[in-house]
């Protein structure tokens, strides 16, 4: 009898990131956590039917920023591939870098009279126009013309901005550099949280002995001095300080990066799937077109929760339709937990099984279909900052058991995932765990 070769369905993933997701027991959400306080049926049925654990996205004792959650996420090492928070923040605006360009993230605070920083995000009340006002404005002033740079900033969403710095006298720039934002630590090209004791802005120095890297960074503090009165001045701090408001008079900067040299290895290329990727914010933007996924940007959520979630289930539906792989990354969590506002933590989740995983998940073939759901890393709304703590992660579709014990899932939540059988693992198992053929449960 001759061997016959089994037949292999194409099947399609999905990858749903709710930023900022994982959490610890809050009071306000009665000793539970806000995911396991939320009422979430669907994803609840999800849980029932799937396999469950949790992901340490990048390591132990490591607070991840988001672009390096979602670089592991997505298969990759992000202290040694990424090019940087800066660079993909850039990408994620349309901004052309050349080859000899460096570009920062940046935000727009709020610093008080001794120089520590108040707030750094403004207070969250910095509306996009404001933002894009004060930026122009520094641009418009050229600070680092007569060093033969041009400085530009360009604003994103609300506080959220870009440094772009750009020599035009052919003098080299570097970004190896520190950063000047306190509340946070560039490890090669990876951004992580950290908490100061002292909330004043850091000095930037060069972090190694690259040519420039002393040059670049005497550039970047020349530019944040010329920049700070500028903004003091600045008619958007005016008409904030008569309304009451916080003012943006300080600049944090992190995570300088360059384009690498040679071509970037794409998605494709490293995993074998064809995909897309349906985004919010710059930086994940960026980093879909950084590895050549198709570029399905829907912007940052508005005012109608239910509206904007289902809106988003419709647009990766189609998606999926048409590729073999989509990312999807919802910021809504996130800000809650920066804020400590577990009550609305616990309503954005409950609005994104609602409105997004329901109609998502409506009579999907489930025979050629499998999906992950997990967050690019925790944000606890008591510690109103990322951290290490292992976050939730579900997969649900074709072939998610094995012949093992199935999970005795009730909730999809921090408690049922940490007994579930994927058992704990890194972020950069997870894209071998979606793409294999076979089943994902142990054995």
């Amino acid at each position: 009898m001759r061997n016959v070769a089994p037949v292999v369905v194409a099947m399609h993933r999905a990858l749903i990131v709710l930023d900022g997701l994982g959490d610890r027991p809050n009071p306000e959400t009665g000793g539970r956590t806000p995911l396991e306080a939320a009422s979430t049926p669907n994803l609840d049925a999800l849980a029932r039917g799937g396999a469950l654990g949790t992901l340490t996205v990048i390591g132990p004792g490591i607070a991840p920023e988001s672009d390096a959650g979602v670089l592991a996420l997505l298969g990759l090492d992000p202290a040694r591939e990424s090019p940087g928070r800066g660079v993909l923040e850039a990408l994620g605006i349309g901004i052309d870098l050349a080859p000899q360009d460096i570009a920062m993230r940046l935000n727009f605070a709020t610093a008080g009279a001794d120089g520590r920083i108040l707030d750094s995000r403004v207070g969250r009340s910095l509306s996009s126009k404001e933002a894009n006002e004060l930026a122009s404005a520094i641009t418009r002033a050229d600070l680092l013309h007569q060093e033969g740079v041009r400085a530009e900033v360009r604003s994103t969403v609300g506080h959220r901005g870009v440094l772009w710095l750009h020599p035009t006298d052919g003098t080299g720039l570097s970004s190896e550099i520190s950063n000047s934002d306190p509340f946070y630590e560039k490890v090669g090209g990876m951004g992580r949280a950290r908490a100061p004791a002292d909330t004043r802005p850091l000095p930037v120095r060069a972090t190694s002995t690259e040519a420039y890297a002393a040059h670049t960074a005497r550039l970047v503090e020349l530019f944040l001095e010329r920049c700070e009165p500028l903004l003091i001045a600045h008619l958007v701090n005016a008409r904030r300080a008569l309304a009451g408001k916080p003012l943006a008079n300080s600049l944090l900067l992190r995570h300088a990066g360059r384009l690498p040299e040679g071509s970037v290895r794409s998605f494709r290329d490293r995993t074998g799937l064809e995909g897309a990727a349906v985004t919010e914010m710059p930086v994940e933007r960026g980093i879909a077109r950084w590895l050549g996924l198709a570029d399905l940007f829907v912007g940052p959520m508005g005012a109608d929760r239910d509206k904007g979630y289902a809106e988003r289930a419709e647009t990766t539906r189609a998606a999926l339709r048409e590729h073999e792989f989509v990312y999807v990354h919802l910021k809504g969590p996130d800000e809650p937990g920066h804020d400590g506002r577990a009550t609305e933590k616990k309503e954005i989740i409950e609005a994104i099984d609602r409105s997004f995983v329901g109609p998502f998940v409506r009579d999907l073939d489930w025979s050629e279909l499998r999906i992950a759901v997990t967050a690019d890393h925790a944000t606890p709304c008591a510690q109103r900052g990322h951290s290490d703590d292992p976050v939730p992660l579900l997969v649900a579709g074709a072939r998610t058991r094995g012949p093992g014990t199935p999970d005795r899932a009730v909730k999809f939540g921090e408690a049922d995932c940490a007994l579930g059988t994927l058992g704990n693992r890194r972020g950069i198992e997870l894209m071998p765990l979606l793409r294999g053929g076979t089943a994902v449960a142990p054995t």
